[in-house]
């Protein structure tokens, strides 16, 4: 899958409107086309189910159906997690997703979708380049949410033809060099127009170790400040073993990424520039409209959501019990997980998100805040 469609995915899920019926949200990881711990989901499902009434059960049932149906005949055998939203009832929905990068076991029963780890993935394991160079070959691949999803450019058979017959053994050895540099300025000059055209930020080298090293040294300053690692390899280089290999590289690469924007938000709200901090702060923000991007900190807590269903007044009861509402008494309260809700609505206003998963500063910030768009 590639990174556009999962985010217009995502957007369906944020912008998904409530119905009579509750949302299964059940991300699962996978092991050779099958759940890789099924006791696990057995139990995710009873856990989901505790407290129900005998109808709110049957409706689960109704609403795990099709999700049973898909676990058991369509997963790929290379998938290592799955993402499945279903509600059944008079407005049913369902949406399945496969990647081949881990996701947690974990299922939600609710009155939206949750999407959070969706959008961790979507954070974490973007898209990249790799330049695969060995002595005799070269390829330029395009990796999406860990998988290849474009063959971007391979090296042309009729030019090591042209090769054979314009250099001779002896013209070979006397010149190996020079034609050794012209063929990777060649590359380099290709490398470039398809990062440009491809909007790329990302560039991870890798193959065996000299020619690396000789690529690297020739990579013009605009280049290299997109190069994330160089990742020796040798031998006979299948493309997914090369994207296993790379993929560590480079979600080290956005978490150092991640940080420098939570270390941003740090400055700016200390300085009084654009910028809120703390879950409330943070979610008021959004429901304004005024949040260029939103930072959050993955392993973070931020409590729970309290929404008046009459005045739609909200407040964070992180630390407290609210039997009713502050603005206007009423005691008919929606309580909801305050980090997807930050998470869904930045998503349904198409605002960044950058998820970090370790800052100091940002943890003192209360683990998210958001850099606004203009000071209100």
């Amino acid at each position: 899958m590639e990174l556009t469609e999962l985010k217009k995915h995502i957007r369906t899920l944020a912008t998904l409107p409530e119905a009579d019926a509750p949302v299964i949200s059940c991300y699962l990881k996978l092991l050779n086309g099958k759940i890789k711990d099924r006791e696990i989901y057995k139990e995710l499902v009873r856990a989901v189910t505790i407290g129900l009434s005998e109808q709110e059960r049957y409706i689960v049932k109704e609403t795990l159906a099709p999700v049973n149906a898909y676990l058991a005949n369509k997963l790929k055998s290379d998938a290592k997690g799955t993402a499945i939203f279903s509600r059944a009832g008079k407005d049913p929905f369902f949406l399945p997703l496969q990647f081949r990068v881990l996701l947690p076991n974990w299922i939600s029963l609710c009155t939206v979708p949750n999407i959070y780890h969706l959008v961790e993935m979507k954070d974490t394991y973007h898209r990249y380049v790799i330049m695969i160079s060995t002595k005799k070959s070269a390829r330029i691949v395009e990796v999406n949410l860990g998988e290849v999803t474009a063959n971007l450019w391979k090296e042309r058979p009729e030019l090591r033809d042209r090769v054979g017959r314009e250099w001779t053994k002896e013209h070979y050895q006397k010149h190996s060099m020079e034609r050794g540099r012209k063929f990777i300025k060649e590359k380099i000059k290709l490398l470039d127009k398809l990062m440009s055209a491809g909007g790329y930020s990302h560039l991870i080298l890798a193959g065996h170790p000299t020619m690396t090293s000789r690529i690297r040294n020739e990579l013009p300053k605009h280049l290299l400040e997109k190069l994330v690692d160089e990742v020796a390899l040798s031998g006979q280089l299948k493309t997914t073993d090369v994207v296993e290999a790379t993929i560590a590289s480079f979600v080290d690469a956005e978490e150092i990424e991640s940080q420098n924007m939570a270390e941003i938000l740090s400055q700016k709200v200390h300085t009084g520039g654009l910028a809120v901090a703390g879950g409330e702060a943070s979610f008021q923000a959004l429901q304004r409209g005024n949040v260029d991007t939103v930072v959050l900190l993955a392993g973070y807590s931020l409590g729970q959501l309290c929404t008046c269903d009459v005045c739609g007044f909200t407040t964070n009861i992180k630390n407290k019990k609210l039997d009713l509402c502050h603005q206007c008494g009423n005691t008919s309260l929606k309580i909801s997980d305050l980090k997807e809700e930050i998470v869904r609505f930045a998503e349904a206003q198409g605002c960044l998100i950058e998820i970090v998963n370790e800052s100091k500063s940002l943890t003192k910030l209360g683990g998210v805040g958001c850099l606004l768009r203009y000071r209100l």
